[in-house]
């Protein structure tokens, strides 16, 4: 597969019971754009909300992940998620009727059939994968749960588990890279162990449990009044176990099963992170909480490295695109309250400016005039004029047009700024122009340190009879 992103040509859908309420439920795939990504949608709730595949959105993890936003849930998210990545897809809003996922047999597979029948297509967006230039851990000590990520030229996984169980013993299973998914791995059923499964029953906590849908370990023999017992808590004609084993004796696809569907498992938590990858994991006796929590360690790193593309790689004593006094020609604004110095890049799309922060400007005798420190309001404002800059530059007459900012949104301060302190500011257009709304991500850092971002938006406006001072 090219490295392209992918969707399916075609929506497709799939119908079973849900693990929890035992309900049937339909779920859907539906073909999504580029840099969609993967959302959830109750089609059940009013107004049908979306739920991204987002680690910050799990709230649960004892019997499966499950992601929550504004109130609305959904459930056992994870085969689904590994199916989709298994088989390379970037792009998909995947509908369901219900809060949980059909359980099918346990594993990805049926999930991989029915994705296939819709067609994988390819995108004309290129591939974004996330990598790694030094190793990252993750241990829980209390679960015993290790994690480690290592730099790779694919997405590798390698998994040990062990429970301390004669039956289960210590496995191990691999995959190499994606392309092993669909053969070695999405078959594989979850298991648990028979002990786990009475009492989950009992609570009434997992109504669609069957031994259709899971490999149950059992690791004592069992008379036979308990089997009796069995026969009517599964509804079962048929129940037994010869010896210690697996519950009715289901034929495993392999003899590492139970290991291989905990790498399915972290297959499918690890796309809560955001995007494709190319790195090699290993995990010792992993679960959802752990692959959860390393999940959200990658995004930290993710968001890391994107921090660092977005620093301006700038010549600071290159010629501006706009000096001082060009600024003046498209800002109303004069000294002491121009903010910005020079424009070093303008596209249609972004402005790059830039402030050197002195001991002469205004605020430091009053704003800690001990230790001055550049007001975070003023930094605000600075990126708005740099905004401003480009968003009069999309007029012909820049002069009779002025900026009205109408909102400011999600403004951070991450560290204070000083004198002697270079000020850049980056704003990006969000969205393109219209009918003179601009909406814009602004940024500023200080040497390669983001110190302030903020969401903006901005109305363009023309100006009638307006007496701008002449700048000689």
């Amino acid at each position: 597969m090219s490295d392209k992103q992918h969707t399916i040509k075609q929506k497709v859908s799939v119908t079973g019971v849900g693990l929890h309420t035992g309900k049937k439920v339909t779920l859907t795939f539906n073909p999504a754009p580029e840099n969609h990504w993967f959302k959830f949608q109750r089609t059940d709730v009013e107004g049908q909300p979306i739920i991204e595949a987002d680690a910050d959105l799990v709230v649960d993890t004892s019997r499966g992940t499950t992601l929550e936003k504004n109130g609305v849930r959904v459930h056992t998210t994870e085969h689904v998620l590994a199916a989709l990545v298994g088989l390379g897809i970037d792009n998909c809003l995947i509908q369901v009727d219900g809060p949980e996922m059909p359980i099918m047999d346990g594993s990805s597979w049926k999930f991989i059939e029915a994705l296939e029948a819709a067609e994988i297509v390819e995108q004309d967006a290129e591939r974004e994968y996330f990598e790694l230039t030094e190793n990252l851990t993750y241990e829980d000590p209390i679960k015993k749960v290790e994690m480690l990520a290592v730099p790779q030229e694919t997405f590798r996984v390698t998994v040990m588990v062990d429970y301390n169980s004669e039956v289960l013993g210590t496995q191990h299973a691999g995959m190499y890279h994606i392309g092993e998914f669909k053969e070695e791995i999405s078959k594989c059923r979850t298991f648990v162990f028979l002990h786990e499964l009475e009492a989950l029953l009992a609570h009434n906590l997992i109504k669609g449990g069957d031994l259709d849908n899971a490999i149950v370990l059992v690791e004592n023999e069992l008379p036979k009044e308990k089997l009796d017992h069995l026969k009517k808590l599964f509804n079962k004609e048929h129940v037994e176990v010869k010896g210690r084993g697996v519950l009715n004796n289901t034929k495993l696809h392999f003899y590492n099963e139970p290991a291989r569907h905990k790498l399915l498992d972290i297959v499918g938590d690890l796309a809560l992170a955001g995007k494709p990858m190319k790195i090699h994991v290993l995990a010792a006796r992993p679960g959802h909480a752990g692959n959860v929590a390393f999940a959200k360690k990658i995004k930290e790193v993710m968001k890391k490295q994107k921090n660092e593309r977005m620093v301006p790689k700038l010549d600071l004593t290159a010629t501006p695109v706009c000096n001082v006094r060009d600024i003046q020609t498209i800002l109303p604004h004069r000294p002491p309250f121009l903010m910005v110095d020079k424009i070093l890049e303008l596209t249609p799309e972004y402005v790059i400016g830039v402030k050197n922060v002195t001991m002469t400007e205004f605020w430091t005798a009053g704003h800690f005039p001990d230790e001055p420190i550049m007001p975070g309001v003023l930094i605000v404002e600075a990126l708005a004029q740099t905004g401003g800059v480009l968003c009069l530059k999309t007029v012909p007459d820049p002069e009779n047009y002025q900026t009205y900012f109408l909102k400011i949104e999600n403004a951070k301060f991450k560290q204070k700024v000083v004198p002697g302190d270079t000020l850049v500011f980056r704003m990006d257009l969000v969205d393109p122009i219209r009918r003179g709304m601009c909406h814009m991500k602004g940024l500023a850092y200080v040497g390669n340190k983001l110190v302030c971002e903020a969401d903006m938006t901005a109305q363009i406006v023309k100006v009638r009879n307006l007496d701008k001072p002449v700048v000689a």
